[in-house]
């Protein structure tokens, strides 16, 4: 198998150069014969790419170390699902991974297009063809080469580093990977809408879902990663500013702000221009996410590159995207004029704007934060780190002005709100807002960011909830329905608009959970068996955890130090809580694997922080027993994965189709949403 995956990646070179050039060359010439071998040459791609990966998963299962990717990321002890997850863990798997799931995704549009939108799919089919050439490309001579074969046969693997020997692992890159694949697709159909000049929004309407797809696994596999870095770095956050990390986030931000500003043009004929510029960036920025992680150039607990050889493939292939682009947008410049103008900055448009560029200043900051390091060292020769307190004192402020336009953008009217729709629809929220920021004053809370951050929330939730109370009395005055059954017809009837309620609600959430942070709580202390270490929660209460004792234990690819520690809360018992070292033999590195308690107000989160003496540990001598644990208790944390649920459940609604499904003209849409608007109002 695995010399067939070989083989056939080899293959899906020639194949994928073929279906691009007969994409371009059919579409240009009107040659249904080339369209249709294009077409199927994707398929032939996907199918391809597919018996290459099972191929490297073929030779992670079976040991066979002859190959260097298998060697240095495998040894024979791995659990049998890590093994399946070297496929993605470094470089080489990594972007033959990406490429197929860009040619399973790629064949997806192909199928889904084959009846309609024909005038799109010739060009479609070149610009993803040309991407997957790109990569085949890479995978084959820019020595990253997955079926690369060693000089000799060595007997066991360097081992998968103990970091990614996580179950978080087997679904983080994944996640984000399908969030950075699916966005090619409306960036495909940019380009073909481009080069036809048909620049109405049928492009938009098209590629809607795939943008929704591309941002339901950009958030999750986000989420992910918090998750992984909280359970397993052992620092007792889930956010460090990573360079990695912040590179997963610019794509989002980007997205973020094109699934708004769609609405714009949706319903106005406004920023199509903004709009093309946005499809641009965001596709760069997923290319630039991979590079970043591949590339080696910045360093990162999150990147596994072994050379620096691609780095300047990348570059290029982002530049000549860049250039052509560029150029395909200037020579459509007169078609891209907007058919109308923002008559008011109290109106949505205006609001929707603004938060498009508190996203796109959040992403530049994020993006200069990131590649300073570098411009700096190329500069002057001296590496300068960029570290969290420059994002956070850059991006806290930006955060809150976005949180305050998730509540406002939605509801306040098109085109010029009146004092009757401002009064309506944020007097309430506002008072909801303010005695929220009084009753935390006065439980004394003195964090002007934390503040800001639940009366923001306050005033958002508010919105959200009146929204679906005022829509649900509508609905059920109208048709006589019961107020469960309304609500559900209410939802069903526009599941994009109230989807996206629900997604604005987990944000919320979300955010309520990050201002948490500033009432973190934090103690160190040496332990002998039988000491106890007490740690006071901002709700009140007090945790006292007593050292019971160690253990230690060989597995099959490590050894083991856990920590037994039973928990209190004012004097009641809560149970035991353990902590532990790891040694990964074959890697010759220790980790920490962290305890964790966790409630719906507060995790109380246990680091070993060190064991004063292994050796003696293993032989059982109770002079060695003391160790040093960090306790810490965390507010609200478990909010940011309710938030991640309740933001998944929005999108699927958002994503399931519904009445509002398939094209319609600007001013049905309009009307609609308009009607829709009126009868709410009229209820209220």
């Amino acid at each position: 198998m695995t010399i067939l995956g070989e083989f056939a990646l080899w293959m899906a070179l020639p194949i994928s150069f073929w279906g691009m050039t007969m994409g371009f060359v059919g579409g240009r010439y009107g040659r249904g014969d080339l369209v249709l071998s294009a077409e199927r040459s994707v398929y032939v791609v996907f199918g391809l790419l597919l018996i290459a990966s099972l191929g490297v998963i073929q030779a992670f299962l079976a040991d066979q170390f002859q190959y260097w990717y298998v060697a240095n990321y495998s040894n024979r002890e791995l659990d049998t699902y890590f093994k399946i997850a070297g496929l993605w863990a470094g470089q080489r798997g990594s972007l033959l991974f990406w490429a197929v799931i860009l040619a399973f995704f790629s064949s997806i549009a192909v199928f889904q297009n084959r009846r309609r939108n024909r005038e799109f799919m010739p060009y479609v089919v070149g610009v993803l063809q040309g991407i997957l050439a790109f990569f085949v490309v890479v995978l084959l001579f820019a020595k990253v080469n997955p079926f690369e074969r060693l000089g000799f046969t060595p007997p066991d693997g360097a081992g998968l580093n103990p970091q990614l020997q996580n179950y978080w692992m087997t679904i983080h890159p994944p996640t984000l990977y399908f969030g950075f694949t699916a966005f090619s697709i409306p960036f495909a159909f940019a380009i073909a809408a481009l080069l036809t000049g048909r620049l109405d929004s049928r492009w938009i309407v098209v590629t809607r879902r795939w943008t929704l797809v591309s941002w339901f696994f950009l958030t999750n596999g986000i989420i992910f990663g918090m998750r992984w870095a909280y359970e397993e770095l052992g620092w007792g956050g889930y956010w460090f500013w990573d360079p990695v990390e912040n590179a997963s986030l610019l794509p989002w931000l980007s997205s973020t702000a094109f699934l708004h500003s769609v609405m714009i043009q949706e319903n106005r004929g406004m920023l199509k221009i903004w709009n093309m510029s946005l499809v641009l960036l965001t596709f760069l920025l997923t290319i630039f996410a991979t590079f970043l992680t591949r590339s080696g150039l910045i360093e990162s607990v999150h990147s596994f590159a072994q050379n620096t050889e691609i780095a300047m493939i990348f570059l290029a292939f982002m530049g000549s995207v860049l250039a052509g682009s560029v150029v395909l947008i200037l020579y459509r410049l007169p078609a891209l004029r907007s058919e109308n103008q923002i008559e008011s900055f109290l109106s949505r448009e205006a609001a929707f704007l603004l938060n498009n560029l508190v996203l796109l200043g959040a992403a530049f900051a994020v993006l200069w934060g990131t590649i300073y390091p570098l411009v700096s060292e190329a500069i002057t020769g001296q590496a300068v780190a960029v570290g969290p307190p420059f994002f956070n004192r850059v991006n806290i402020p930006i955060g809150l002005v976005l949180l305050a336009l998730t509540g406002i953008g939605p509801v306040i009217a098109w085109r010029k709100a009146s004092a009757r729709n401002l009064k309506k629809n944020f007097l309430l929220p506002l008072l909801v807002g303010a005695g929220v920021v009084v009753i935390f004053l006065g439980l004394g809370a003195r964090d002007g960011y934390a503040l800001a951050t639940f009366g923001l929330s306050a005033f958002v939730l508010t919105v959200i909830v009146v929204e679906f109370w005022k829509g649900t009395r509508a609905r059920a005055r109208i048709e006589g329905e019961g107020a469960f059954a309304a609500l559900l017809h209410l939802v069903g009837r526009n599941r994009r608009r109230w989807g996206g309620y629900i997604v604005h609600a987990g944000v919320v959430m979300i955010f309520t959970a990050f201002a948490g942070s500033a009432f973190d709580r934090e103690i160190r202390k040496v332990l002998n068996p039988g000491e106890s270490v007490s740690v006071a929660s901002p709700f009140g209460h007090t945790y006292s955890l007593v050292y019971e004792g160690i253990s230690s234990s060989r597995e099959p690819n490590f050894d083991r130090w856990v920590a037994l520690l039973s928990v209190e809360k004012d004097g009641k018992p809560q149970g035991a809580l353990t902590t532990e070292r790891r040694f990964y033999r074959v890697n010759r590195q220790m980790i920490t694997e962290v305890g964790i308690r966790s409630t719906p107000l507060e995790d109380l989160y246990v680091i070993l922080a060190d064991v004063e003496d292994f050796e003696g540990m293993v032989t059982n001598n109770p002079d060695a027993q003391r160790i040093v644990v960090q306790v810490m208790v965390n507010p609200l944390v478990a909010w940011i994965w309710y938030g991640g649920l309740i933001i998944t459940v929005g999108s699927l609604i958002a994503l399931w189709p519904g009445p509002e499904a398939g094209p319609r003209s600007r001013t049905a849409r309009q009307g609609a949403a308009e009607t829709e608007t009126d009868l709410v109002e009229a209820s209220a």
